[in-house]
């Protein structure tokens, strides 16, 4: 059996390759709502938005660095560009799940810039 982790992480790779419909079928409760700002909170809307973006961006890359799981709640922090040759952008993913179904999706993005005065980096 998949850790809540695990499943958030899944959601997010199938996401991110266009396979929202398997996402949300494997993973989203009946009752999913997000909280993605520029999109209508249904699910249908959420769906076809990600598809469309991986359809004009097939080169897209997104790798997950680290996940933590706390109770029904999960973050994914990852780094994320549309096309190889963009500036990489940080971004935020919580989940919160309930009976093992994601009910609930925040996310944030954070571009990172072409100089960084933090010599950590954002990854």
């Amino acid at each position: 059996m998949q850790t809540k982790k695990e499943m958030a992480q899944h959601f997010l790779k199938l996401a991110a390759k266009g396979n929202s419909r398997e996402a949300f079928k494997l993973y989203a409760g009946k009752y999913f709502k997000h909280h993605n700002v520029y999109f209508k909170g249904d699910t249908l809307t959420f769906m076809t938005a990600i598809e469309e973006d991986a359809k004009m961006n097939p080169d897209k890359i997104f790798e997950i660095q680290r996940a933590l799981e706390d109770g029904d709640l999960v973050a994914v922090h990852s780094r994320f560009r549309q096309n190889p040759n963009d500036l990489d952008w940080a971004v935020m993913h919580i989940f919160r799940f309930e009976n093992d179904k994601i009910v609930e999706l925040w996310d944030f993005a954070q571009a990172a810039p072409a100089e960084m005065i933090n010599e950590n980096g954002m990854f």
